[in-house]
């Protein structure tokens, strides 16, 4: 029997980084949370301990915050592709990077050109894998809050000796989606391609009919690849925030789907893939990512 070393990655992960543009007195934040794995030639690392071709994680993190000086981010697929290409042309040993990019929103207080407020938990997201001369682009949202207050059933499932949960064709549907597009082509707008695609989504779970969570996760997916050819696939995960009824009638009161108890957990957990049957291959634009 042999062992061997099999796939194998490096990094710094989280890397929170502010960087602040000032016009005057307008000024401009952008907040992102960046991490970078290396892989390739790093086998004597792990069985002998030679460090001869492992770039340091902390000169990793340096990097991050000298190439958001030396340059603007600009659009944070921009940012990381920079930064993918500089690790693996510099670095010898190195054949292969992934920098994943979240962005944490933030809107100035009107009447301040230097105060800003939160701007909710949603994040923009970005996770760019190079390979030589190849680049990989996976974008997406996470995060993001919705809910309709009607417009949603579900019904005809399966009943055995353990099912208790009602049948319903109106019901609250909730959820925070976590989307991610795999691009493909060339000489995309990133920035006018995430509005329009963030938009798709909102607008498909507002205003198509539910019979299953599942139902709205491939009309969402569907959406954005019928408008977007840029788009070659959408994996989406969509955990069923759910909204139960409360019962009033020991009260002597009457429930008419107005007020619900919001169960944080156990919680159901809807995840897929929606993609174009002639995409280009996806090479390694996954490597390493979670399935959803």
């Amino acid at each position: 029997m042999a062992i061997v070393l099999g796939p194998n990655q490096y990094g710094k992960a989280e890397n929170r980084l502010v960087v602040v543009s000032r016009d005057g007195s307008t000024h401009t934040i952008r907040d992102l949370t960046v991490s970078t794995s290396l892989r390739g030639d790093l086998a004597d690392t792990h069985l002998t301990g030679d460090n001869s071709k492992v770039l340091a994680t902390d000169t990793q993190k340096n990097t991050v915050h000298a190439f958001a000086k030396q340059a603007p981010v600009g659009e944070i697929e921009d940012f990381a592709l920079r930064l993918g290409r500089h690790f693996v042309s510099s670095q010898e040993a190195i054949s292969g990077a992934r920098v994943l990019v979240d962005e944490h929103p933030w809107q100035r207080i009107e009447g301040n050109g230097h105060s800003f407020v939160a701007g909710g938990a949603e994040k923009r997201t970005t996770a760019v894998t190079v390979e030589g001369d190849r680049a990989w682009v996976v974008s997406g949202v996470r995060d993001l809050v919705v809910l309709k207050s009607t417009g949603s059933e579900f019904h005809g499932f399966p009943r055995d000796e353990y099912t208790t949960l009602r049948e319903t064709d109106d019901r609250v549907l909730a959820t925070s989606v976590t989307a991610r597009w795999r691009y493909q082509g060339g000489g995309i707008d990133w920035a006018a391609s995430h509005t329009a695609i963030r938009g798709l989504l909102l607008t498909t779970f507002a205003t198509r009919h539910s019979l299953s969570l599942q139902q709205t996760l491939y009309a969402m997916g569907e959406a954005v690849l019928l408008a977007r050819p840029e788009v070659a696939e959408v994996r989406l995960s969509m955990p069923n925030k759910h909204h139960f009824a409360v019962d009033l009638s020991p009260f002597g009161l009457e429930n008419h789907n107005e007020v619900f108890y919001a169960a944080d957990r156990p919680y159901g957990l809807i995840e897929g893939s929606v993609l174009r049957d002639d995409a280009e291959d996806a090479g390694s634009a996954w490597y390493s990512l979670p399935m959803f």
